[in-house]
């Protein structure tokens, strides 16, 4: 199922280019906010990443719903992902709230008992946590456009669909990784071969220097060109990226929704007053 899939996601992109829009825009603010990060600083990025992730959920929105329709143009997509908008925040705020709710629980309780949360302890927790909420609420937004669910029910119909297909939904994250891991070390061969001038004295540092080496040191050893060129990957991450998994994320769930449960075969009989014995 996974595979198919993806052709057909593929087949969609080639078939409506305005799916690529989304992409267009998330690659710009991505862009845009490395050069605000790194001419103003963290103060105001912070504020305008939440401004441009809400953005951008508009047009991921958007996307959900032309695969839904199977057709359309960059009017139908807006007006889709406006239509759509908050049935698709909403249960990520939830879940959002959940998960940070059970972490203030765990440390209170921690706290109360009179033990020092430890770092490695926070961080296995974190991820004990978040990795099977991610993976049961992958598609609560898919379930909310495609079914016109409401917030909980498209939180119940994600773990519901996960539960039912574990299989074939680890099939299509792996490739949905794949996807993305290809992409970004391409980009990053791309990205250290325009700058290898620039990073070429690194490959004289010692071990204890590398080790040493920060952020900043890196920005300022790449430069104002450098800056432009790390954007424009950034764009090109995001013009390639959002579009692929998203739409492939739509076509996999349309298609997992339309699957039944799998019906296990019971054998038994009756007795002569008529209960049922299972064998």
């Amino acid at each position: 199922m996974a595979i198919p899939e993806l052709k057909n996601a593929l087949g969609l992109l080639s078939r409506m280019p305005f799916l690529w829009i989304p992409g267009i825009i998330c690659g710009l603010f991505a862009a845009a906010l490395w050069l605000i990060l790194n001419i103003s600083g963290d103060f105001f990025t912070s504020r305008l990443l939440i401004v441009a992730t809400l953005a951008a959920l508009l047009f991921i929105t958007g996307i959900f719903w032309s695969v839904r329709n199977g057709s359309g143009d960059i009017r139908t997509l807006l007006e889709g992902g406006a239509r759509y908008y908050f049935r698709v925040l909403l249960p990520l705020l939830v879940i959002l709230f959940t998960v940070m709710l059970i972490f203030v629980l765990i440390i209170i309780t921690l706290t109360l008992a009179g033990t020092t949360p430890d770092p490695v302890l926070m961080a296995s927790v974190s991820i004990g946590i978040m990795i099977p909420s991610i993976i049961l609420s992958f598609f609560c937004d898919t379930a909310a456009v495609f079914e016109d669910r409401g917030v909980f029910d498209a939180i119940r119909r994600s773990i519901d669909l996960v539960g039912n297909h574990l299989q074939e939904v680890i099939a299509f994250l792996a490739i949905s990784a794949v996807i993305m891991m290809g992409i970004l070390f391409s980009l990053m061969v791309l990205w250290e071969a325009a700058l290898y001038d620039k990073l070429e004295p690194l490959t004289h540092y010692t071990e204890a220097q590398i080790q040493a080496f920060t952020p900043d040191q890196i920005i300022a050893m790449i430069g104002p060109d450098g800056m432009w060129i790390t954007a424009g990957m950034l764009f090109i991450a995001c013009l390639i990226l959002v579009p692929v998994l998203f739409t492939y994320k739509a076509c996999f769930f349309k298609t997992l929704a339309q699957t039944g449960v799998p019906v296990q075969q019971v054998t038994g009989e009756f007795d002569s007053k008529g209960r049922w014995y299972k064998y």
